[in-house]
């Protein structure tokens, strides 16, 4: 078992905390939240009254934060962790964040003898609670192999993508896709409703079609199709517009640095900034059903 220090508990940092806690490794936590910390306390968690304390002794120290600019200040800012990390310890950013911020970090840990990777995760709340999310991870092969001993104690599916920033490259590219595919399968689902047709049994035309696809099948945006999908419980996230949009955003800004061209990600995109302007941000990302059904 390993020495663990877990920062960012929020919606999906705290359930896989508590998920390295059940799976018996020694782990202590920071949040500016109070209640946050007292949480995975309650799970056995050893809470930390200063963030660089995650570091004492830590095989590991995880992050899960909302941005580039979190990941790069908490490691490289004044009093940054890199002041505090130990040359025995892999850190393990497992925040969605832009491709250059995970690198600038890697490169500033690795000049100070710190092993870094990325490691994004796919799988939502749920995943993040059940413990089977999918890791997408950045770094070298040594580090990869350091990461994999802890990381399936949160997650089933673990990937090596590639060199640092490559986890957070892979993770925006699937999310793209996964927005691209939500907005489609909603405009077809409420084309047939509006001729008519029961969207139960459309569905289950498409998923025995070449139609077929991951939003269709296990996450259907259509209210009363899928009894656990966001949709039948009035849209409660689930993975946030708001995210969604902060990763098409993510996705837009690495296409702009290739010159790749990617005209359904920029319409996916003002799509659900759309969403966002109607005060939709909060929802659960499947909400783009009612700007084709609410007419």
């Amino acid at each position: 078992m390993a020495k663990i220090g877990f920062i960012g508990l929020g919606n999906m940092g705290g359930p896989m905390a508590c998920n390295l806690v059940k799976a018996g490794h020694t782990v202590t936590v920071f949040d500016l939240s109070d209640d946050a910390m007292a949480h995975l306390a309650e799970q056995g968690a050893s809470t930390a009254s200063d963030v660089t304390q995650v570091c004492d002794g830590a095989d590991y120290v995880i992050s899960m934060l909302p941005a580039g600019k979190h990941v790069r200040a908490i490691y490289c800012g004044e009093n940054g962790l890199i002041n505090h990390l130990s040359t025995h310890t892999l850190v393990i950013d497992c925040s969605t964040i832009d491709a250059e911020s995970a690198q600038f970090v890697g490169k500033a840990l690795s000049d100070a003898g710190v092993s870094f990777v990325d490691a994004p995760v796919s799988g939502g709340v749920a995943g993040a609670a059940a413990g089977t999310l999918t890791f997408i991870v950045g770094g070298s092969q040594n580090d990869f192999d350091g990461a994999n001993k802890v990381l399936p104690d949160m997650g089933k599916n673990i990937f090596h993508a590639g060199e640092i920033g490559a986890g957070q490259v892979a993770k925006i590219c699937n999310n793209m896709l996964l927005s691209i595919l939500m907005a489609g399968t909603s405009e077809a689902l409420q084309m047939g409703i509006d001729h008519g047709l029961d969207p139960k049994v459309l569905s289950e035309i498409m998923l025995n079609s070449s139609g077929r696809n991951w939003t269709l099948e296990l996450y259907n945006p259509c209210p009363d199709v899928l009894e656990n999908a966001p949709s039948s419980n009035d849209y409660k996230p689930g993975f946030m517009v708001d995210l969604m949009a902060k990763d098409l955003g993510l996705a837009q800004q690495a296409a702009q640095q290739t010159n790749s061209a990617t005209p359904m990600g920029a319409l996916a995109k003002n799509l659900y900034n759309l969403m966002q302007n109607q005060g939709k941000g909060s929802e659960d990302f499947s909400a783009i059903f009612k700007l084709f059904s609410e007419k």
